[in-house]
């Protein structure tokens, strides 16, 4: 006996997207709406799994682009300006011992 056919519905269209919003694993999206694996939640469901994903990056940004740039926050200033500018720390040059510019020599003393 072949399987039912597979016709999404707007309820699990919009959980499908709330829950990959969430990070959550495409295996447990499809056991929540009653799909019987991945592979089948990914062909019926692919917009809804990249807008769910898209959605919370977009909003994730907005949250650290204000962090970043309200002036309060500097781990997520310099979080910013490394991974998004390029920025890179750089270690202090490494103190080299004091070379005089000129040397000071005693002469023996005549006994």
């Amino acid at each position: 006996m072949a399987r039912k056919a597979v016709t999404p519905t707007e309820e699990q269209r919009h959980w499908v997207i709330v829950l990959s919003s969430y990070g959550i694993k495409q295996a447990d999206i499809a056991t929540e709406v009653g799909l019987r694996s991945p592979k089948t939640l990914r062909k019926h469901f692919r917009d809804e799994l990249d807008r769910g994903r898209i959605g919370a990056d977009i909003k994730v940004g907005k949250t650290l682009y204000g962090m970043a740039t309200s002036g309060k926050r500097l781990s997520a200033t310099i979080y910013w300006l490394t991974r998004r500018a390029g920025w890179r720390a750089r270690s202090a040059p490494e103190a080299r011992p004091a070379t005089p510019d000129f040397v000071v020599a005693r002469e023996k003393e005549a006994a």
